[in-house]
C-alpha cells in the first residue's frame, strides 16, 4: 500500500463529514417541512410519516407567496444589475487611471467593507425616516447598491488588472470610444467574475431579513424572508408550514447556484491566477 494512501483516505473522510455537516441543517428543514407541528415538536430529528404537501399549500397561501416572490425578484434583479454595472465601471476607472483621488477612494471603499451594518442600522433608518423615504422598494434598492458596490469594486479591481492594456489600445486605434471599448471588449472578459458576484449578491439580497424589515413596513411590500414571519404568533410558532416556506424561499437561489456553479469555479480560479 502506498504510504500516502491512508492520508488520502483520511482527507476524503473528513471532506465527506464536513459536507454532511453543512447539508444537515438543510436536510433537517426539508424533512420537517412534511411534518405537522406537533410531530416536529415531539421529535425534530425523526423522518416524516408521509410525504404530505399540506404544509406547502398552507405556506403558499399564508405567505402570500406570489406577491412576496415578485417583490423579492424585483428588488434582487434591479439591485444586482446596478451593483454589477457601477462596480465594474468604478473598478475599471481605479485600475486604468492612476489618480491620487482614485487611490484614496479605493482605500475608503475597502475600509467601508470592514464596517458592520449594525453600526449604521439605527442612524440610517432614522435619517431615511426623517426624510419620509421608508416603506419604498426604491429606498431598499438604493441601500443595497451602497452596501454592495465596495465588494464589487474590490473584486473587479483585482480581475481587471489582469486584462492586457494592449486590447484597449488596439480598439482606440480603430476609433472606438472608451465607453464602447469597456462594454464591448472589457466587460465580456469579466464574465467569470460577473457570474461569481451575481451568485454572491443574489444569495445576500434574496435571503436578507434585517434590512427589509427596517425599510419595508407595509405588508404589500414584504419580501419572501419577511413573509415567513407570518407563522410566528405571540405564544407559538407553526413550525410545519414555516419549514415548508423556508424550503420554497431557498429553492430559486439553489437552482441559480446549480446552473452557474461551473462559472463560479472558473471565476475563482481565474481570479487567483490573475
Amino acid at each position: 500500500m502506498n504510504a500516502r494512501q491512508p492520508l488520502s483516505i483520511l482527507k476524503t473522510v473528513i471532506l465527506y463529514l464536513t459536507l454532511i455537516g453543512f447539508l444537515f441543517p438543510f436536510i433537517l428543514v426539508v424533512m420537517n417541512s412534511f411534518k405537522k407541528t406537533q410531530y416536529f415538536v415531539e421529535n425534530p430529528l425523526s423522518l416524516p410519516r408521509s410525504l404530505d404537501f399540506e404544509n406547502y399549500i398552507n405556506a403558499f397561501r399564508n405567505m402570500g407567496f406570489m406577491d412576496a416572490f415578485f417583490n423579492s425578484m424585483l428588488i434582487t434583479l434591479i439591485s444586482v444589475f446596478l451593483i454589477l454595472i457601477f462596480s465594474s465601471m468604478t473598478g475599471y476607472l481605479f485600475v486604468r487611471f492612476k489618480w491620487k483621488l482614485n487611490a484614496a477612494l479605493f482605500f475608503i471603499m475597502l475600509a467601508s467593507m470592514a464596517l458592520p451594518f449594525q453600526v449604521l442600522m439605527i442612524p440610517l433608518v432614522m435619517m431615511y425616516g426623517n426624510m419620509e423615504l421608508l416603506n419604498m422598494k426604491s429606498t431598499l434598492i438604493f441601500m443595497y447598491i451602497g452596501f454592495g458596490i465596495p465588494f464589487g469594486v474590490f473584486t473587479f479591481h483585482g480581475f481587471i488588472k489582469g486584462v492586457p492594456l494592449e486590447l484597449e489600445e488596439s480598439a482606440f486605434l480603430e476609433g472606438s470610444s472608451r465607453l464602447r471599448t469597456f462594454f464591448q471588449i472589457i466587460l465580456p472578459l469579466l464574465k467569470p467574475v460577473i457570474v461569481t458576484l451575481v451568485v454572491l449578491d443574489v444569495l445576500w439580497i434574496w435571503n436578507d431579513y434585517l434590512l427589509p424589515s427596517l425599510v419595508l413596513l407595509s405588508p404589500e411590500h414584504k419580501t419572501l424572508p419577511l413573509s415567513t414571519y407570518s407563522f410566528f404568533s405571540s405564544y407559538s410558532v407553526d413550525y410545519g408550514p414555516l419549514m415548508a416556506g423556508l424550503v420554497m424561499t431557498v429553492i430559486p437561489v439553489l437552482v441559480l447556484y446549480l446552473l452557474l456553479q461551473n462559472q463560479i469555479i472558473k471565476g475563482i480560479t481565474q481570479g487567483a491566477l490573475k
